[in-house]
């Protein structure tokens, strides 16, 4: 039996780590607390692997040149934290519409603004599902260990080369700075999924985005194959089209590849669920505390269930709702003034009672604040 490889790993470090275990070949960003780390150890380490490190002059550049890397064909991320979050967004919505798969990895702070640059927060969850304008697919995860850092970088890769879409991993700075222990699996373990590419055959009669196939085979620039890029509406060769019709059929096809994926694309966690009286629903970083604080009321004998999201967007709606019809009320514990909230009470406020345990001074909710709001509640 082979030794574990176990290590003492910070979680932007394995946040590396998980991409290169992905097959990432191409980095290129902007400097920005908290999420630093990735690019610095992205520069050491990639090209040891063959992989190319390129710093930008700013945010806008940084999201425009991993675009850059995927389509001349190596998967691609970028990283960042909340103002670096807002300029990407132009080429976010514009990588939505070319269909260019790649991971942005953005490491909470406190905001708005220039906010709290070393502090932790989980504000941006709304930005990540609506930032850019106009209708577009989103797939969100956020993990809540180091472990699942690792696991769901890989996972924000496969998404992306699977359903030809950005990805966003939504870090917060108790994560991406934390260190723990973890096991890296053998990559003989880890599931990698490759964009589906055209054969020699196709050159001729390629289409960048034939609507005949939900996620259209995607060439590399320079291989031979003869397509547009353009963030117009745009026909199946890729050249824009100022027409209606193949507006409806570009947007549903889009669209539809993930809303007719939930099932592969939701993830999440339950824990103490098949009898309840409260579920505490949270992400992030913010799980950590409210396990120890749902651990301890169980010891006490209060009937306190856990729903910890994996995926935020898109939002695991059908669960959700049926979780809601089984329990007197569900509270939802994020480091901000209410995102996440609103969306759960959209679903399950008409089926039971649906709380906040907010904070956004820059400070994680502990477990004595769980605790307490637990009491509150029940």
């Amino acid at each position: 039996m082979p030794s574990k490889n176990v290590k003492l790993m910070q979680g932007n470090e394995a946040c590396v780590e998980g991409a290169l275990a992905a097959g990432m070949k191409f980095f290129a960003g902007y400097p920005i607390t908290p999420s630093t780390e990735i690019a610095e150890i992205s520069a050491q380490r990639l090209p040891r692997v063959g992989g190319k490190f390129i710093q930008m002059e700013d945010e806008i550049a940084g999201m425009a040149a991993t675009i850059g890397g995927s389509l001349a064909g190596l998967k691609s991320m970028t990283a960042t934290s909340g103002p670096g979050f807002s300029l990407k967004q132009e080429n976010i919505g514009y990588a939505m519409l070319t269909e260019i798969p790649c991971v942005i990895v953005d490491v909470q702070r406190g905001g708005p603004s220039t906010g709290l640059p070393t502090a932790p927060s989980q504000s941006d969850v709304m930005q990540a599902k609506w930032g850019t304008h106009g209708d577009h697919p989103v797939i969100a995860l956020t993990p809540s260990s180091i472990r699942e850092t690792y696991d769901l970088t890989i996972q924000a890769f496969n998404f992306a080369e699977k359903y030809r879409t950005p990805v966003f991993l939504m870090l917060d700075e108790i994560i991406g700075h934390m260190r723990e222990k973890i096991e890296i699996p053998d990559p003989s373990e880890i599931e990698i999924f490759d964009r589906v590419t055209p054969d020699e055959s196709e050159k001729e009669s390629y289409k960048a985005y034939d609507n005949n196939l939900e996620v259209p085979k995607m060439a590399a620039f320079g291989e031979g194959f003869r397509f547009h890029v353009t963030g117009l509406m745009h026909d199946e060769f890729g050249f824009p089209k100022n027409d209606t019709t193949v507006t409806e059929v570009l947007m549903s096809r889009i669209m539809g590849k993930i809303e007719n994926n939930l099932d592969d694309i939701i993830l999440y966690d339950e824990y103490y669920t098949e009898d309840m009286d409260l579920l505490i629903l949270s992400y992030g970083g913010t799980v950590r505390s409210v396990l120890s604080a749902a651990r301890e009321a169980q010891r006490a004998g209060k009937k306190v269930g856990v729903f910890k999201v994996k995926t935020l967007w898109p939002f695991p709606e059908k669960r959700i709702t049926e979780l809601s019809k089984t329990v007197n009320k569900i509270l939802v514990a994020e480091m901000n003034l209410g995102q996440y909230f609103y969306e759960v009470d959209r679903v399950a406020g008409k089926n039971c009672e649906v709380s906040l345990l907010g904070k956004a001074n820059g400070e994680p909710i502990t477990p004595t604040e769980v605790r307490n709001k637990i009491e509150e509640v029940l």
